[in-house]
């Protein structure tokens, strides 16, 4: 079984630098750390003013790792992303300059509004950590996290994600708006300036690269497994889906689920951990049949329905892992 005590405390320390910016947000703050220390990306999908860039902003500042920002518009080219080559009159060759991928934790912001071919320059640098450029491939850094955000409510002068490129992503977020407390906490603490120009790191990179490292030896049963295996074959046979989660999204809910485990300070995966992976792990990869859409049935809805509907593994099988 691992020893998940470094994990734990990256994560830990992580957290609550995170909170001395960010009010409340502790289930988004989760799927962000655990994306992370999992090598995933995070797409977070939420109207503008609720903290989304913020948020990331405060996660890189409190690592010490290399943060890049691309904003996305309809006129950005893939080069633009990944680098260019171009002729030195100086020297007569060609020079490679390094596009913004070419980072830690890259912040792809309002990622819908570059087109399709602009967003496909990212596939390749999401699932192989690898950029191709003229024929020639240069790897990435490790670790390597793109966080793209996106606003659903504005569709104007938008290309939304194919699912090739949602399937990249481990884990899809929200911000949603802060209550009451919430929102007079955030005016105190901003009031006079910002937290985050004062943010300083916690976790170094050799740490953080420690902790991904120890991840996958964070235990899982082959129950657990079979657990896993079931929900995302349910999501293929629900009456009103058309394309459910594919094995790919099986792995990723694996890693997520060790991800949580890891915060609880385990290290060994219990349901609960996938229970709770669930939903930010597969709802973006489940895509629902017109009239479903057009009746405006949530994702959500039905994952619960499945989630109710797989046996859970009991106690006993998992008791002595």
């Amino acid at each position: 079984m691992a020893d998940n005590t470094k994990i734990t405390s990256v994560a830990q320390r992580i957290r609550e630098n995170v909170g001395k910016v960010i009010v409340g947000k502790t289930e988004t703050v989760d799927e962000l750390i655990v994306s992370l220390l999992c090598g995933g990306h995070v797409l977070l999908e939420d109207v503008p003013g609720t903290g989304k860039t913020m948020l990331i902003k405060a996660l890189a500042a409190s690592v010490g790792c290399d943060f890049t920002r691309i904003q996305f518009t309809p006129d950005l080219l893939p080069s633009d992303i990944t680098g260019v080559n171009f002729f030195n009159m100086k020297t007569s060759e060609f020079e490679f300059v390094r596009g913004p991928v070419f980072t830690n934790i890259l912040l792809a912001d309002e990622i819908n509004r570059a087109t399709p071919k602009t967003q496909s320059g990212l596939l390749e640098c999401m699932e192989e950590r690898q950029a191709t450029i003229d024929g020639k491939t240069y790897k990435l850094r490790t670790p390597f996290m793109v966080v793209a955000t996106q606003n659903p409510i504005e569709s104007l002068g938008t290309f939304p994600l194919p699912e090739a490129q949602l399937d990249r992503f481990l884990m899809k977020g929200t911000m949603n708006y802060p209550t009451h407390e919430e929102s007079i906490d955030i005016l105190a603490r901003f009031d006079k300036s910002s937290p985050l120009d004062t943010l300083q790191p916690v976790v170094s990179l050799e740490e953080l690269l420690e902790a991904i490292e120890q991840l996958p030896q964070i235990y899982i049963c082959r129950e657990l497994m079979g657990y896993i295996s079931s929900l995302c074959e349910e999501t293929r046979k629900y009456p009103r889906v058309t394309l459910g989660a594919s094995p790919r999204g099986a792995l990723a809910l694996q890693k997520a689920a060790k991800g949580y485990a890891a915060l609880a300070g385990r290290g060994y995966v219990l349901p609960d951990d996938i229970k709770t992976a669930v939903h930010p792990v597969l709802d973006h990869r489940i895509m629902l049949e017109s009239a479903a859409r057009l009746r405006h049935d949530l994702v959500s809805d039905i994952t619960d329905d499945i989630l109710n509907a797989v046996r859970v593994p009991t106690e006993a099988v998992f008791a002595d892992s």
